[in-house]
């Protein structure tokens, strides 16, 4: 199997500082697991015999925004140009940009600390059966399935579903017998589903001007329907525009799911989400 090579600013500058041998993490730190890499006048060499030249690590050091990657000899940046520009942003995991919009919030956290937030609001157990219905680089599900969950995941968008292929923290998502993903729109997907078919739901939709069906009373109530009693449902909605424009995006979905049946319907402040249950 082919090896992969990652590299970020942080390795980048390791590397310029050192001259003769240095051992480096290339897996954007997934694991402990570290290289020798061979550093020469003018070039850098890998085990895999690949060469850098040492004023293109120079450009990367300075690229604090963009994870690259070296693959059959030829370095690439983790990103895709395609009906928007998709790229792997170099946070510890990584994170996808989509236009300038980051998935996960970054600031003053991580994408895995976000997400354990947003697992824990619901807590899946050994045994039970997750919806997880917009996968992105399959943090959430990783993290269900690492509890004894069963996770189903929804991903729309096939440019996301490749980033986190070629993701070392996403690699779970393609090798665990407890994650099944599905191409889709969770909007569609959904309506498969047999009624009372999950314990647990996170839903962790793209922003409202994004995705509006999916914070649709519709689409909620197909949510209702295929939860379990005293099913548990996590709702990511974050505050878009309640700063500047006074608006509550939280208040409307929480009055929209409990039209549709949702009890216990309360704001998870350190998930800037919304918790709600099946009675």
């Amino acid at each position: 199997m082919e090896e992969i090579y990652f590299l970020t600013f942080r390795e980048a500058k390791i590397i310029l500082l050192s001259r003769g041998e240095v051992r480096v993490n290339l897996d954007l730190r997934k694991t402990n697991r570290s290289h020798v890499v061979l550093v020469r006048e003018d070039k850098v060499v890998f085990p895999d015999g690949s060469e850098v030249e040492k004023d293109i690590l120079k450009r990367i050091a300075k690229d604090e925004n963009t994870v690259y990657f070296l693959s059959k000899g030829q370095l690439y940046k983790a990103a895709i140009a395609a009906d928007g520009f998709y790229k792997l942003v170099p946070t510890i995991p990584p994170t996808i940009e989509i236009n300038g919009i980051r998935m996960h919030r970054t600031k003053d956290t991580n994408p895995l600390k976000d997400t354990r937030s947003k697992v824990e609001a619901v807590n899946p157990r050994e045994g039970e059966f997750v919806l997880d219905t917009c996968m992105g680089l399959g943090y959430t599900a990783i993290e269900s399935a690492k509890r004894g969950a069963y996770v189903i995941t929804i991903e729309k968008d096939p440019n996301v579903i490749e980033l986190a292929r070629l993701n070392p923290w996403s690699r779970e998502v393609f090798t665990s017998q407890n994650i099944q993903l599905i191409q889709g729109d969770a909007f569609e997907v959904i309506k498969r589903f047999n009624d009372k078919s999950f314990d647990v739901i996170i839903h962790d939709p793209p922003r409202f001007s994004l995705a509006g069906h999916l914070y649709s009373e519709e689409f909620y109530a197909e949510l209702f329907r295929v939860l379990k009693p005293k099913g548990r449902l996590f709702h990511y909605v974050g505050n878009p525009g309640k700063k500047y424009r006074k608006k509550d995006l939280q208040r409307g979905v929480m009055e929209r799911l409990r039209k549709v049946g949702f009890k216990g319907v309360k704001r998870v402040e350190e998930a800037l989400g919304v918790v709600a249950l099946k009675p």
